[in-house]
């Protein structure tokens, strides 16, 4: 049984040709051949039954055969913001690793101890598209600029937010239970601080804009390692029954 071939083609169903980077890799790296059966993932829950009608250095056109609308297998919205690292390869890991497990939005933080102040953006949507079509998953993530603490934790956003953090003198609960008693149906935000913590100011400055502050347990974690482990927690709390 051949492998399914999936290709990332946002808006699928109103052209009828893979973009360009698809393209290439359909034709130079898979050798595909017109009469070849593909899937589209449109990024925004839908995959697409299709069949290559015309390969050529240049084109590879399709036309559909079959609307698939997916569901998203988890509840509620997981928004996951975090300091990056000062080696941008961590921070890529983790995003492919995140949209593996499944989080809908992610935002990159500029703190008081950030070691990295600018991400590129479009290398961390590459490496997302990699990994939802890896992973079959039917929504890539909203992946948003860079932005400073003090704008986030200002954005008006519904659902229960959290900050996790190292601080002892600073009162936490833990993420896991609170997630248990969250409902299934709201936004979850997290926020994660950069490799020496958020400030205590931060964390202050964001508990008073209704963040709830947290620990993720007794170890201490690297960033990307903190991060990851709190998507993973909330994907075990919002995952739908298979």
């Amino acid at each position: 049984m051949k492998e399914a071939r999936f290709f990332y083609v946002p808006d699928a169903a109103l052209r009828n040709d893979l973009p360009p980077d698809e393209a290439q890799h359909a034709v130079r790296v898979l050798r595909l051949t017109a009469g070849d059966e593909v899937f589209l993932m449109d990024g925004e829950g839908t995959f697409y039954a299709a069949e290559l009608s015309l390969v050529s250095k240049n084109a590879c056109m399709y036309h559909i055969k079959e609307t698939l609308p997916q569901e998203k297998t988890w509840n509620g919205r997981l928004h996951l913001a975090v300091a990056p690292t000062k080696m941008a390869e961590r921070m890529e890991w983790l995003i492919e690793k995140s949209t593996e497990i499944g989080i809908d939005e992610c935002s990159f933080l500029n703190c008081a101890f950030s070691e990295r102040r600018q991400i590129k953006g479009e290398r961390m949507e590459r490496v997302m598209v990699s990994a939802m079509k890896q992973s079959r998953k039917a929504w890539i993530p909203v992946l948003h600029p860079m932005q400073s603490f003090n704008d986030f934790i200002h954005t008006t956003r519904t659902g229960r937010k959290f900050i996790a953090h190292c601080y002892d003198e600073i009162e936490k609960k833990d993420f896991f239970d609170e997630l248990s008693h969250a409902s299934c149906t709201e936004e979850i935000t997290i926020m994660i601080g950069p490799e020496g913590d958020f400030s205590i100011d931060e964390v202050r400055q964001a508990q008073k804009n209704g963040f709830e502050s947290v620990t993720l347990g007794a170890a201490r974690l690297r960033t990307e390692t903190a991060a990851l482990y709190a998507v993973m927690m909330a994907q075990l709390i919002l995952r739908k029954p298979l």
